[in-house]
Parts: structure tokens; C-alpha cells; sequence
């Protein structure tokens, strides 16, 4: 059958023909070029004139509501590439290296060549639930990692939106495979006698007490300088964190802590006593060394007054542990100790999140939540035999 060669008007909103290769074009005007007055045209393509017909009639629409944006070309990976140039600036160098990782590692791999506008919700959910299978011999992703990648996605396409090339986030529609939080393991009473016992007189002994009976991060104690420890108040300023650039030879570098907001607490007494004295032991120190020391302020610095190594705090709190039948135990944990610590304590919910420095209190119930359920478990037994002991009289 020969080819249509007739233009015909696509009811007023522009106007349609038949190519060589098959396909039918709908062309349509946007308006004039401000230089030099002609006519800007723009085409649409289709397998039947229907369709063309079709959609040139929502553009036309569009254009007279003042909603039309002008077709997107990039492909995914392209736009990645203006996305990380252009757009992570206000993020900390860290967390920019892990959104160029994930990019790199998952998303560009799999859906790089889409073309922007083409991108689907169903063609992102098939991508989820692709990396939380088995995926050419690798095991499946977990279902924190595949958040983490859905979290890398949708901020990207959430600047698509805002800059213009996409209507709407293909990524809000998309369900993501639940995440159970791991079991905290807190260390118990006997335990934490034991690790005190065990640290007596070792050179990091200072900086694990603090961590215990204060919860601070590590980074934050590590990032911790004496300007922000207020002996006449009582006070400790948390206000920066260390950090190293994750590269070979990376370089150290201070930065907000891990909400990007600082918090001042009000440990123990003894707490503040044992950091007076702390002050004292590194003053004779860096006397002794003169030039040598490198003054930073450090309240835990290595033993030079530089940065003390991430990797030194974690090898020397592992061997103590290990040594004492607690091969599980992380660092980390001392700050859970701390937090179920202050919970049984009596400290309110409201309190123990400022001291953490979480978010919200929500967060916080979330992860201690079974420290309050025992305690409300206990509450009720007290009553009872309150209730046992006032009917008896």
C-alpha cells in the first residue's frame, strides 16, 4: 500500500503526516524564537495517526493552561552526571561519595540508558525487586541497601522535577522491601563492671568511660575539642565530628554531627572530673613534647596531640572485649549501654533523645522501645503488689 503523503490538521492543534519509514509525526508550535521571530515546531511521533492525534491534543492542552514543558532527551545516566556535578555541593563530601558509589554500582548499570522521561514506576519497582533477588551469581541486596539506593534514585529524579524535565517522581509510587532493625545488645551490668576493670590505666581509658556514661558517636568524641567542654557548667557542646575522606591517604576532616545539628548535655559529675583530669595528664604531655605537639585542641588526640585513627579505637576496644568473652560487643554498643542505662534509670524519652542527639523522640522509642516495655512490665507488678498490700490492711 502506498505511503499517505496528505498533511492533515490535527483538530486545530497542528498538524499530522505519514513518514517514509511507517511512523506518523504530529508537528506543533510553541511559540517564536525571541531573535529571530519564526515559528519554534516540534514533533511527536506515533504508530497510528490516532495516537498522534492524541497527543498532540494533551499538548495543545497544556499549552493553553501554561503547563507544558518541553520534551526531555537525557537519558538517566546523563542526567546523573548534571545531578552530581551540579546538584551535591550542599552535601558532605562523605555522603556524596556514597551517592556516586550507589549511582555507579546499581543504578547506572540498570537503568542508565532510559531515556529520563521514559522512566516508569513499574520499570523502577522491577529494578527493586531485581536487587533483592539473586542477581548474576551475587546474592541479594539487603533490604537496607536497596532503601539506600531507592533514597540515591529518588533525591536524582526529585531535581529532575524540580528543574523542570519530569512532571512527577516515578520513584514516589514504588514499594521497597521492609527493613527490621537489628537487635541492639547492650552490654549488661556485670558486663560493664568488667570492661571498667578492664580498662583501668589503659592509655584509651578516658575515652571509653566518656562514651560510656555519656553516649556521645565516636566521631564526636574524636572531632570533640576542649573549647566545647565547659568545666565551670558542667557542660559538654557537641558541635563537630571527625571524619576521613573515604580514599586511600584520605585526609581527616571535622564536620556537623550526624543530623547536622549540635546538642549540649550535662553528664555525671564524675564524668566532668574525670575530663578535669584528663586536661591535666595532656597539658604535662604536650609540655614534655614542646614543638612536637601538634595542637588542635583535641580533647582525644593520638599520642602526638594529631588526630587520633578511627581504626586505633576499634582494634584496641575489639581486643579488650574479646579478651573478656564479649567478641560481639561493637563500640557502638557502649552508647546503646548508655541509652538503656540512662531509660532504666528513669530518664524521660525526651531527655535520653537530646543526649543522643536523634531526630526525634520517635526514633528513639523506636530502638529502646523494649527497654520501656519491661519497664512498664515492672510498673504493673509494683502496683500490684501495692494493690496487694493496701487490701490486706
Amino acid at each position: 500500500m502506498s505511503r499517505k503523503s496528505n498533511t492533515r490538521a490535527a483538530q486545530g492543534s497542528g498538524t499530522i503526516r505519514q513518514r517514509s519509514d511507517g511512523r506518523w509525526e504530529g508537528r506543533y508550535t510553541v511559540g517564536r524564537d525571541p531573535g529571530t521571530g519564526k515559528q519554534l515546531q516540534r514533533s511527536v511521533y506515533g504508530k497510528t495517526q490516532k495516537e498522534v492525534r492524541q497527543k498532540l491534543a494533551k499538548i495543545t492542552a497544556d499549552l493553553d493552561a501554561g503547563t507544558y514543558k518541553e520534551p526531555c532527551k537525557l537519558t538517566l545516566a546523563q542526567w546523573l552526571d548534571i545531578w552530581e556535578r551540579d546538584y551535591l555541593g550542599g552535601v558532605k563530601s562523605s555522603t556524596a561519595l556514597l551517592y556516586r558509589q550507589q549511582t555507579s554500582l546499581y543504578i547506572r548499570p540498570a537503568l542508565g540508558a532510559v531515556r529520563l522521561e521514559a522512566l516508569t514506576a513499574p520499570a523502577i519497582q522491577r529494578f527493586y525487586n531485581a536487587l533483592s533477588g539473586e542477581r548474576d551469581g551475587k546474592g541479594p541486596l539487603s533490604p537496607k541497601t536497596v532503601k539506600n539506593v531507592h533514597g540515591v534514585l529518588h533525591k536524582a529524579l526529585q531535581q529532575a522535577v524540580a528543574v523542570g524535565y519530569l512532571r512527577f517522581n516515578p520513584a514516589d509510587a514504588c514499594t521497597l522491601p521492609r527493613v527490621e532493625r537489628s537487635e541492639i545488645k547492650p552490654m549488661d551490668g556485670q558486663q560493664i563492671s568488667a570492661f571498667l576493670r578492664a580498662i583501668k590505666g589503659h592509655r584509651h581509658e578516658t575515652l571509653y568511660r566518656v562514651a560510656l556514661f555519656t553516649g556521645m558517636r565516636e566521631g564526636e568524641l574524636l572531632g570533640l575539642m576542649w573549647d566545647c567542654v565547659d568545666f565551670d557548667r558542667g557542660t559538654i557542646t557537641i558541635k563537630r565530628q571527625l571524619r576521613r575522606e573515604q580514599k586511600k591517604g584520605g585526609a581527616y576532616y571535622l564536620s556537623t554531627p550526624k543530623n547536622g545539628k549540635g546538642r549540649t548535655i550535662t553528664p555525671a559529675p564524675s564524668v566532668m572530673r574525670l575530663l578535669s583530669a584528663h586536661k591535666i595528664a595532656q597539658a604535662k604531655k604536650r609540655l614534655k613534647l614542646g614543638p612536637a605537639w601538634e595542637d588542635h585542641g583535641l580533647v582525644f588526640p593520638n599520642e602526638a596531640g594529631g588526630y587520633l585513627s578511627r581504626g586505633t579505637v576499634y582494634d584496641c576496644f575489639k581486643r579488650i572485649v574479646a579478651d573478656l568473652g564479649f567478641p560481639s560487643v561493637r563500640f557502638h554498643d557502649l552508647r546503646h549501654s548508655y541509652a538503656v542505662a540512662a531509660i532504666q534509670a528513669g530518664d524521660d524519652i525526651k531527655t535520653v533523645q537530646g543526649n543522643l542527639g536523634h531526630h526525634t523522640a520517635a526514633f528513639t522509642l523506636d530502638v529502646y522501645g523494649h527497654v520501656t516495655d519491661q519497664m512498664q512490665q515492672d510498673s504493673a507488678q509494683r502496683m500490684e503488689r501495692f494493690i496487694g498490700a493496701v487490701q490486706d490492711l
